[in-house]
């Protein structure tokens, strides 16, 4: 085994005079499955083509890019594993001070929008090598979308890019019949009918069906055409519209052809990959990784992102959970596509020999640990339902809730000698884990896969906020806690729940921010981070955050947008702090419940030193008012018996002079 070509050099000892394909990665180059380019780069090198990689050039040298020459039939690009806009801004948009991708984890080895500088720099420079993106940034900026850091919407990427052809989600499939094709001598712009990808051109260049479609000549019932652009731009109604017709048609089995146009061009995307099977999964996970970062970085301290996954096994891909604020449904998908327990328990035993193991298995899960199956036998032949989610608002009577399998796996995995613990740290969704009848997992979970601490998102607690989340109601929640603690207390374990919490997310105001602060305080809970709500492209919360509209049903929804508000909504979640006291102040007084500023127990915080002072001299002013009051009373009272007694000497004395008389 060894890496694949970085310089020159490393194609000379390969006896490569040329490279069939050219990765540039906005990521520093890390051989391991957690990483896009790493899988992509593999595969294509098990079907005989010549891979080399760019790994973070430098976007304003030109040397960076031509290192390794020309390569004979394409450039692949992405920005790596996370959008590159994410990976510099906080949700407040500030610049983030470090970049655990790249070597010695320093920030500022990519550009803002690394896919759409470095495609820019690539056709310049490669007049006529058919370029292809992908990843994250690319694909879910394939639409028309809201951009948060612009504030504004922006086009296609690919409009913006120039590239050719961009796959979204998953891209193995794709990117090896695209492979295929190019290396067949087709010409990259009459290869438009690859599922998993979309492409820009103009209606004379349109395939003849769908160009018959968009001029109304012929009726096509597979496809369906978007608002525009230039529609979504001046609507936000219209924007809405867009997305949840994007939305619904993201299942490979029933999915249609989505047309939009962009001023005199038209953005196609066809209808997802199918999803892979066990055999195309276990294939994809057992190519000869490195399993760690490319030895030139070793002097800049290597690249921290491989510490969360160098011990850490994908099982799975793909989600059905239906969180708004998760671009899943964009790119993994909504179809679980699982690897055998054969291929997995194969990695676990290949770790062991691995550098720095010291019998921990770290997580073995996907986006979401315990989903291991297909949510219902429909979704084998159907895919998932366009009109529902499988979990919300309420479980589908179809869904099949089942630990065994995965319980199975698990035990398996903690039977091999070398191997101590196995944790699960890529997320349980307590919803689903609190229906199944089966304790037996849940029991197991507690028993051997805790490290002390299991994290769940719960992500609010306020019931009107979950809806706009997507998920379930706080009882449910509050169910599965009490049975953790009680499965624990049976266990005669101490362990605890470090739940997930995101503030200002559409729909929560202040007051829902406060119930959230009231609910930690009931558990006498300070989370040490706190989650805001942050809209990034392909979600529908970021939909919802631009338009102030639920696209599920077109109605108004609240969305907390100034930097006050959502500073003070995230200080609310951390009320204990002394540096977010004014804030939670600031929020408890503008929200009119001043009956959290007190001494008493269901209090929040402490009155300002002002209002004391103010209580202080109000109740003494009161004081000495009725003090002053009570004195004059006493004068007054003294001063009525002084002259009565003075009356009653003078009458006296009358009577006497009469009686004289």
């Amino acid at each position: 085994m060894s890496f694949l070509p970085v310089t020159k050099q490393d194609m000379r000892d390969r006896g490569w005079d040329e490279l069939d394909f050219l990765y540039i990665s906005g990521d520093a180059y890390v051989d391991h499955p957690s990483f896009g380019h790493a899988i992509i780069t593999r595969l294509l090198e098990s079907e005989g083509y010549r891979v080399g990689i760019i790994a973070q050039p430098d976007w304003r040298k030109k040397d960076d890019f031509m290192m390794l020459g020309r390569p004979k039939l394409g450039v692949l690009i992405s920005s790596g594993v996370i959008d590159s806009m994410v990976n510099h801004y906080t949700a407040s948009k500030k610049r983030r001070s470090e970049d655990l991708y790249s070597p010695g984890g320093k920030a500022n080895k990519r550009p803002d929008r690394a896919v759409i500088v470095y495609t820019n720099k690539a056709r310049e420079l490669f007049k006529d090598v058919p370029i292809i993106i992908g990843g994250i940034e690319a694909s879910l900026r394939r639409f028309a979308h809201y951009d948060y850091w612009d504030d504004k919407v922006r086009r296609s990427i690919l409009a913006d890019s120039k590239a050719d052809l961009l796959i979204y989600g998953m891209g193995e499939k794709p990117i090896l019949e695209i492979a295929r094709r190019l290396k067949d001598g087709e010409p990259i712009d009459k290869i438009q009918d690859v599922r998993g990808t979309a492409y820009l051109a103009r209606l004379e260049n349109l395939p003849e069906d769908i160009r018959r479609f968009v001029d109304g000549s012929k009726n096509n019932s597979d496809c369906l055409l978007l608002p525009s652009f230039e529609e979504v731009l001046e609507s936000k109604k219209k924007y809405a519209e867009a997305f949840m017709m994007q939305y619904n048609e993201q299942n490979p089995y029933l999915g249609r052809t989505l047309i939009q146009k962009h001023a005199d061009r038209y953005l196609v995307q066809n209808p997802p990959a199918l999803p892979m099977n066990e055999k195309e999964m276990d294939r994809v996970y057992s190519l000869p990784y490195e399993r760690t970062y490319h030895p030139m970085y070793e002097s800049e301290g290597g690249v921290p992102a491989i510490a969360e996954v160098e011990f850490s096994i994908t099982s799975h891909r793909g989600c059905y959970g239906g969180c708004s604020f998760c671009a899943l449904n964009f790119h993994q998908g909504r179809i679980i596509q699982k690897r055998s327990q054969r291929s997995i328990i194969n990695e676990a035993k290949k770790l062991i020999w691995q550098p720095g193991f010291k019998g921990y298995i770290h997580d073995v899960g996907g986006p979401t640990a315990n989903f291991r199956n297909k949510a219902c036998k429909k979704q084998e032949t159907k895919g998932a339902c366009k009109e529902r989610q499988c979990l919300y608002p309420e479980p589908c009577k179809n869904l099949i809730v089942d630990h065994g399998e995965y319980l199975e796996l698990l035990r398996k995995l903690r039977e091999i000698p070398e191997i101590k613990k196995v944790f699960i740290r890529s997320g349980i969704r307590y919803d689903y884990l609190i229906l199944d009848k089966n304790e037996e997992f849940f029991y197991e979970l507690c028993e051997h896969h805790v490290s002390g601490q299991l994290k769940v998102a719960p992500e609010h607690v306020a019931d009107r906020v979950l809806e706009k989340m997507g998920k379930p109601i706080r009882k449910v929640y509050d169910k599965f806690v009490k049975k953790f603690y009680d499965i624990n207390k049976k266990l005669n374990k101490e362990q605890y729940l470090v739940p997930y919490l995101m503030s200002s997310h559409p729909g929560s105001d202040l007051n829902a921010a406060i119930d959230l602060a009231l609910y930690l305080k009931e558990l006498n809970y300070t989370p040490q981070q706190v989650q805001d709500f942050y809209p990034t492209p392909g979600t529908l919360s970021t939909c919802m955050f631009y338009t102030g509209i639920d696209p599920r049903t077109m109605k108004k929804v609240y969305v907390p947008k100034t930097p006050k508000e959502k500073a003070m909504q995230r200080a609310l979640l951390q009320y204990r702090k002394k540096e977010n006291y004014k804030l939670v102040y600031e929020a408890l007084k503008l929200a009119n419940r001043e009956d959290l500023i007190g001494y008493g127990k269901d209090c929040l915080i402490k009155p300002l030193r002002n209002d004391v002072d103010n209580t202080y001299k109000a109740a003494e002013s009161k004081y000495k008012s009725k003090k002053n009051n009570s004195s004059k009373e006493r004068i007054d009272k003294n001063r009525n018996r002084k002259e009565n007694i003075k009356d009653r000497k003078n009458r006296n004395k009358t009577k006497k002079r009469k009686r004289k008389k």
